[in-house]
């Protein structure tokens, strides 16, 4: 039997992908999860341990007993940084070999709290004196395809002039995370990003045409520090970035047939 690797978030968007190639790599796989599971393969086991509460750090330092690599997947609208702090700090405690980390591209760039959460998130990760990556990806399709499903509940549709995004597949993060976690420790790896950086109003004209739907589109301006960091295309790659292969058109067909 191999050493487990510990996966945070692996019942979500990018675990679901992940935990698979894992085992199918002859990894196996210890799932962290808030409430105990039932195991889905003989290869991957589940552990009960809440990131963020007042037992986490007894419940962390068992569950990474005899863990060499993390793949830290868990995330929300809010408490990544507290979150990540804890496991960091246990993972140091533990001798981890190696701790993995997604976060997203601007999160040094745009000034609003998300963004500034996940680079407090990053900071825990590489301060803990453990070996790591990080990876930067764009907002992944299935985010915005939630988004423009919930816009297009009104009838008239909101669209932020200058605000670009270069969605990105899950399954190509997922491929590449799955490369990293299984290599050496990399540090800040190149961001990646969908193979297109398009505007808002046209990701959601592709939307309502993919769904049938018709609503009228209306210009409105990102006010203060954040609209101009959007506008100055700071939520987009650098040079350097890796693209990923699908569209946000090939993910709408898929999608909505």
């Amino acid at each position: 039997m191999t050493t487990p690797l510990l996966v945070t978030g692996g019942t979500g968007t990018l675990g679901r992908l992940i935990v698979p190639r894992l085992v199918a790599a002859g990894r196996t796989v210890r799932m962290l999860s808030r409430t105990p599971r039932e195991p889905a393969a003989d290869a991957v086991e589940h552990v009960a341990a809440d990131l963020r509460g007042p037992d986490a750090a007894r419940h962390l330092d068992a569950a990474l007993g005899g863990v060499e690599v993390v793949l830290h997947l868990a995330g929300g609208p809010k408490g990544d940084a507290e979150a990540t702090t804890a496991l960091a700090a246990a993972a140091a405690r533990a001798g981890v070999k190696h701790l993995v980390h997604i976060s997203a591209i601007g999160a040094d760039r745009v000034p609003i709290a998300w963004f500034r959460m996940k680079l407090a998130a990053e900071e825990a990760v590489t301060g803990a004196g453990v070996p790591w990556t990080v990876l930067r990806a764009a907002q992944f399709h299935d985010l915005v395809l939630k988004t423009a499903t919930a816009m297009a509940k009104l009838p008239v549709v909101p669209v932020p002039g200058g605000l670009r995004f270069q969605p990105v597949d899950a399954r190509d993060v997922a491929a590449r995370l799955t490369e990293l976690t299984l290599g050496e420790p990399a540090g800040l790896v190149p961001d990646l990003a969908g193979p297109r950086i398009e505007p808002m109003g046209e990701l959601m004209r592709s939307y309502l045409r993919a769904a049938g739907k018709r609503r009228a589109l209306l210009p409105v301006r990102m006010p203060g520090k954040a609209g101009r960091a959007y506008r100055d295309g700071a939520n987009l790659t650098v040079d350097g970035a890796d693209l990923g292969t699908r569209t946000w058109e090939e993910f709408l067909a898929e999608r909505l047939g």
